[in-house]
């Protein structure tokens, strides 16, 4: 019974030193396997049209994964290129200037007006004339009143004519060449908003990664609020442990560790850990040492590196640190 004993107690003292709490050939802990996630959805409302992968397919980073219908985008975007070419034009219309047709016809209404004028003058100095010589008696009051109000008239009409050739000559104002210009940018913004509304029709992955969940299906109406997958990004891959508050000062930032799941207990992967919580947290009950159930300890993640993939979203794992390792990255 004392052998038994004796021997309950060596074991004892050479786990506790070897590896669960912390000797000097490492520092053992549990954790689980931690990846990123992605949760891509369209920009824009409207109806799917394809959706490309499955659950399970490994995609690569600009690969299109769903795509929306845009009948009804490439039609306005048709129109608004219309818009800008009609715009374009009408600035350059203006940046042109006058034509040298369009001076000659503004000139020629000019000779119109100042000819008109002079009839009018000339009829009414004779129809003034006549009433001189007659005494009034040979022209009638009333025919003086009319030349005088054609006369004045010959005179404004001649003025309108020659403000209109003057700004003929002169060309468009800065100020409507300017106002076309901002209508023709307006134009070309409104169209690059629909160009970027054809790119943003197609769903592309950020980055290497497993699609983990499909969400939608062709028919489906797509918005900013839908996902349309769920992407597991495989690289970089983390394990999620704690340490103990006694074994902190042993962990640094890139320090060595090796990595062991149940599924392949006898082959390690290799990381270094990249991330040391700086706050203090009640043991989670994920940590699988009754012990520590009520210890305070620090999160940290390991960083592995995992070449055939083998590690899965939240497969338990066990964390060996190097605690020879300088912890130089």
């Amino acid at each position: 019974m004392l052998v038994v004993l004796l021997g309950v107690i060596g074991g004892t003292v050479y786990w506790r030193t070897a590896g669960g709490q912390g000797g000097d050939q490492g520092i053992v802990l549990y954790g689980n396997v931690d990846l990123r996630q992605v949760a891509l959805a369209f920009n824009s409302v409207e109806r799917v049209a394809e959706m490309r992968v499955e659950e399970g397919d490994s995609v690569r980073q600009g690969q299109v994964l769903a795509t929306l219908d845009t009948a009804l985008v490439n039609l306005r975007l048709a129109q608004v290129q219309a818009q800008v070419r009609v715009q374009q034009e009408a600035l350059n219309r203006l940046r042109a200037g006058s034509r040298p047709q369009e001076i000659a016809q503004a000139k020629a209404q000019t000779a119109v007006a100042e000819a008109e004028r002079k009839q009018a003058r000339q009829q009414l100095e004779r129809l003034q004339g006549i009433q001189l010589d007659s005494d009034g008696k040979a022209v009638a009051q009333a025919d003086v009143e009319a030349a005088e109000a054609r006369m004045a008239v010959a005179d404004a009409n001649l003025q309108r004519v020659r403000q209109a050739e003057s700004l003929v000559i002169a060309g468009p104002a800065q100020e409507d060449i300017a106002r076309a210009q901002a209508q023709l940018e307006a134009a070309q913004a409104e169209a690059a908003v629909l160009q970027q509304q054809l790119g943003d029709a197609e769903l592309k992955a950020p980055v290497d990664a497993v699609v983990r969940s499909r969400l939608l299906e062709p028919g489906d109406m797509a918005s900013p609020q839908r996902p349309a997958y769920t992407l597991a990004i495989v690289e970089p891959k983390w394990v999620r442990a704690y340490v103990s508050e006694t074994d902190l000062g042993r962990v640094r930032e890139g320090q060595a560790a090796s990595i062991s799941t149940d599924s392949h207990p006898d082959e390690t992967l290799s990381g270094r850990i990249g991330y040391i919580s700086s706050v203090a947290e009640f043991t989670p009950r994920a940590v699988q040492t009754e012990d520590l159930r009520t210890s305070l300890v620090y999160e940290i993640r390991v960083r592995v590196e995992d070449p055939q993939n083998r590690l899965r979203l939240g497969m338990p794992a066990t964390v060996t640190l190097d605690t020879a390792d300088s912890g130089a990255r």
